[in-house]
């Protein structure tokens, strides 16, 4: 069969068609972002590349290349070894590497000479992260939103995972940036992904849903921890109706406490992270929080940064950029317990 070679708009397009998705590149390369589903069979580690640069740079372009083609080669077989054997004859994989040139070129011929109907991705994963971005200024369009506001420690992303429990479409931007949206929000020991993984994450959500139903999403500022919400989204995202989840301050509190459950037990690292705050709230302020948080009084303290600190700022955020906030449908809720969230869901997911 003739080896095909396709555009990245074609191929994100069609990604659903092709049985495996395979990323030539380095362990490295791979781990910074890949195509959503991809498959690393690198035609070169991370120490291999370097290896080849390094003789590339300081003994010779043939040599290399020579080094480089050795390495391929007994790569490729042991992909092929490993993943190959037990593929049919009609498996049809997507192949890249970082320009669609000779590292995704050589493991593509390979299977296609073996008989396999392979397609190679053209401009590799460079053309395919421009495509990304480009759909990433279309494909929010098409969507209809709904924001779940409310007050730091209310169960806004509860209540998403309770509306996505009973049928509801729902983005969760917090869970694809691996973090919880405020100062607070990086879980110790999970780091977020790098900017181009999370608009991929994006991307493969939004391309995913049903642009004939409702999105629920959570009213995220412009930023998710280090991490930009693209801009097409968040316009979309503060043009829409809005609905407010509103809880007493001890329920509050008291969720904190469980989902940052990890700052309780780690004192130390409650401390550090209160000191991004001290530009914002004066060094006196934060420093009587970590003398609190160190005399086991991290309750008084989350308290305390819910009046002083997160109630203001989100609110006047809210007001600022959410245009559907101020007539946004009450949600009077006790507590941000399962039962009560899973009947607000059930009424707005009808």
């Amino acid at each position: 069969m003739p080896l095909v070679t396709i555009t990245a708009t074609d191929a994100i397009q069609r990604l659903n068609s092709f049985d495996t998705v395979i990323d030539a590149r380095s362990e490295g390369e791979y781990a910074e972002d890949r195509i959503p589903g991809a498959v690393n069979w690198p035609s070169l580690s991370d120490a291999e590349r370097q290896l080849v640069g390094t003789e590339y740079k300081q003994v010779s372009p043939f040599i290399a290349k020579k080094r480089g083609a050795a390495l391929v080669a007994r790569n490729i077989a042991a992909h092929i070894e490993r993943e190959v054997f037990d593929k049919p004859k009609d498996w049809q994989p997507l192949v890249y590497c970082w320009r669609g040139g000779k590292r995704s070129g050589s493991l593509a011929l390979v299977l296609d000479q073996i008989g396999f109907k392979v397609h190679l991705l053209e401009g590799g994963y460079r053309e395919y992260r421009r495509a990304v971005l480009a759909e990433l200024q279309q494909l929010p369009q098409r969507f209809e939103y709904r924001v779940v506001c409310g007050k730091t420690g209310s169960g806004k992303s509860r209540l998403l995972k309770a509306l996505r429990e009973h049928g509801a479409q729902v983005l969760d931007l917090e869970a694809l940036a691996n973090h919880r949206g405020s100062v607070l929000g990086l879980v110790p020991g999970s780091p977020q992904p790098g900017q181009k993984q999370f608009d991929s994450r994006v991307w493969d959500a939004l391309r995913h849903l049903d642009p004939a139903r409702t999105v629920w999403v959570e009213s995220e500022s412009k930023k998710v921890g280090e991490l930009r919400v693209p801009e097409s989204l968040i316009e979309r995202m503060r043009a829409a109706p809005c609905v407010r989840i509103e809880l007493p301050l001890e329920a509050r509190v008291a969720l904190l406490m469980e989902d940052y459950d990890f700052f309780v037990r780690d004192v130390p690292a409650f401390c550090e992270r209160l000191d991004a705050l001290r530009a914002l709230r004066g060094n006196e302020v934060v420093n009587a929080w970590q003398e609190a948080a160190r005399a086991g009084r991290i309750e008084s303290v989350v308290r305390d940064l819910l009046v002083t600190h997160y109630d203001p700022v989100y609110l006047q955020s809210m007001q600022r950029n959410f245009a559907g906030f101020d007539a946004a449908a009450r949600l009077d809720l006790a507590d941000a317990s399962p039962p009560a969230l899973a009947g607000v869901a059930r009424t707005l997911a009808e």
